[in-house]
């Protein structure tokens, strides 16, 4: 057997036997698994926190991860680092399955530098996220660190320059999916805001610009970390994170889950899953859910279960702008985007923050080939000085521009109300909706019969001996010649009413005739949407 050196040998010193050097290579792949210390695994398992490997694990399919760039090591000197060059720099990297599909990760590694971006560090996130690109395969970042590696100054920084410009330009290729799962702080937290969905986890997780500390000391206000930058601050308040989970395996769990509803990339569509939910089940109960008087509240998740397969969607942004429901499942096995109103909270009124959901998501669905479906119930924008000072004009032409952007199938439903700009902005024919269909309980107006009754009748209703019952009188007048179910349907506005018993039936068969739909938008270099 050939002797293969490490390099030159002393005189008269054998070269090491492939034999010594295979267990050379099995003895350092064993440093790099274990990680710095049992000390240190301790610490982070007394924190609550799983180490960078266990995440993997639970992530990926059993035996399935294949690591990039194991034994690489920092070169920096100064400030005692050159004394300690840990394998893997502090971030695990490569890729695995998830159901049988190529899914790219990397995980920071707390155990070493705190999980700190230094040169090294960075390169490894680039390398893998240029394969996730090229390859065409999602990306997951598990993130778990304390920001840039201070003792390499500006490199560090560059190194989070390198990955924000590689999330811009995935952005709308591949699925980018950010697990927060420890710190977040400046610079670094604008990477997971560049991708399509953050995950965060209760008490361990946070996610700020500036910490407390510099808070408290620029404005005197006293907050903490949860409080400033917590999981439920921003799945409730912010926005900026779209699904909180109180333990890390229940989040992961749902990683898998949501990427199961994704496709691989943005040439290829969300992978079909045949279940035993009848394409041509009847929706009766939708009968007795959705009340007759528009003004009367109910809960429109109950309708969406009711459509879809097995009673199962994936509520995305669940917490915030509650007004508006954006959730992805499945109709006949094929996934589909759901944007729906919310009569159970705020009267499923748009305002600021619903416009910005629903905008993103409908952008989500058509770079990813998710076809979308519009469930109406909605009596208009919600007034007020706060929203109009707030720039409701420029956030709801957001969601007009990301509709009629939109090149996937697109299916509206209107159930009972849908008024004024609202009913236009939210995928009406005119925008370029394929395919609008109504219940008979569909009111689509200008505005409600009493607002209108009260602009276009106002002069006789002052004029009358009795005003009130001259008002009720127009509002019947008002409702009988432009509010009637098929007022729409006679003008060609909806392309059918339908018996609510019949929606799931409609919608799936409507579905599968749009799924060859192909569209083209002008040539540009890209659009300028409102900000």
């Amino acid at each position: 057997m050939t002797a293969v050196a490490r390099g030159p040998s002393s005189e008269g010193e054998e070269p090491a036997g492939i034999h010594a050097r295979r267990a050379e290579l099995w003895e350092m792949r064993a440093r790099a698994v274990a990680g710095p210390s049992e000390k240190a695994t301790a610490q982070q398992h007394a924190k609550g926190k799983l180490t960078a490997r266990e995440r993997i694990g639970l992530l990926l399919d059993p035996g399935s991860f294949h690591e990039v760039e194991q034994l690489r090591r920092h070169r920096a000197q100064g400030f005692g680092l050159e004394a300690k060059k840990p394998y893997t720099d502090g971030v695990i990297t490569g890729w695995g399955t998830v159901e049988g599909r190529t899914v790219f990760v990397y995980a920071h590694d707390f155990r070493i530098f705190g999980g700190a971006l230094g040169e090294a560090h960075a390169t490894k996130i680039h390398k893998i996220m240029d394969m996730a690109i090229a390859a065409g395969a999602p990306l997951v970042s598990l993130n778990d660190g304390a920001g840039a590696r201070i003792q390499e100054g500006v490199s560090a920084l560059a190194g989070y320059g390198g990955i924000f410009q590689r999330n811009a330009r995935a952005s709308g290729v591949i699925p980018q999916i950010s697990v927060m799962l420890g710190p977040c702080a400046g610079g670094a937290a604008y990477s997971p805001a560049l991708t399509d969905f953050v995950f965060m986890v209760r008490e361990t997780s946070q996610m700020f610009i500036t910490g407390p500390d510099v808070v408290r000391a620029v404005t005197g206000e006293e907050i903490s970390q949860n409080g400033l930058g917590g999981a439920d601050v921003h799945a409730e308040t912010s926005g900026v994170a779209h699904f909180a989970y109180d333990d890390e395996e229940a989040c992961l769990a749902e990683v898998r889950y949501l990427l199961s509803m994704l496709p691989q990339n943005n040439h290829e569509s969300p992978p079909a899953v045949r279940g035993s939910d009848a394409a041509d089940r009847s929706t009766e109960a939708l009968l007795d859910l959705v009340p007759v008087n528009g003004s009367r509240p109910y809960d429109m998740v109950k309708v969406i279960e009711e459509i879809v397969d097995g009673g199962d969607c994936l509520e995305v942004h669940e917490r915030w702008a509650r007004n508006i429901i954006c959730a992805l499942a499945r109709m006949d096995g094929q996934v589909v985007g759901i944007v729906a109103s919310q009569p159970q909270v705020l009267a499923g009124v748009l305002d600021i923050e619903a416009s910005e959901k629903a905008a993103r998501f409908v952008q989500m669905c058509d770079a990813f080939n998710i076809p979308i479906v519009t469930l109406l119930d909605v009596p208009g924008f919600l007034p007020g000085v706060d929203q109009e000072h707030g720039g409701i004009i420029r956030h709801g032409a957001k969601l007009l521009y990301a509709y009629c952007n939109a090149t996937v199938p697109r299916i509206s439903l209107v159930l009972r109300k849908a008024y004024g700009g609202a009913y236009i902005v939210m995928d009406s024919q005119s925008i370029g909706a394929d395919l609008t269909y109504a219940w008979p309980t569909n009111e689509i107006a200008v505005m409600g019969a009493e607002g209108a009754a009260n602009v276009i009748f106002r002069r006789q209703i002052a004029a009358a001996e009795d005003p009130e019952a001259m008002r009720t009188r127009m509002v019947k007048e008002y409702k009988a010649e432009l509010m009637h179910p098929y007022y729409a349907a006679e003008r060609g506005l909806v392309d059918d009413v339908i018996d609510p018993a019949d929606t799931r039936r409609v919608l799936i068969r409507s579905l599968a005739m749009l799924r060859t739909k192909h569209a083209d938008l002008p040539s540009r270099k890209h659009g300028n949407p409102p900000q």
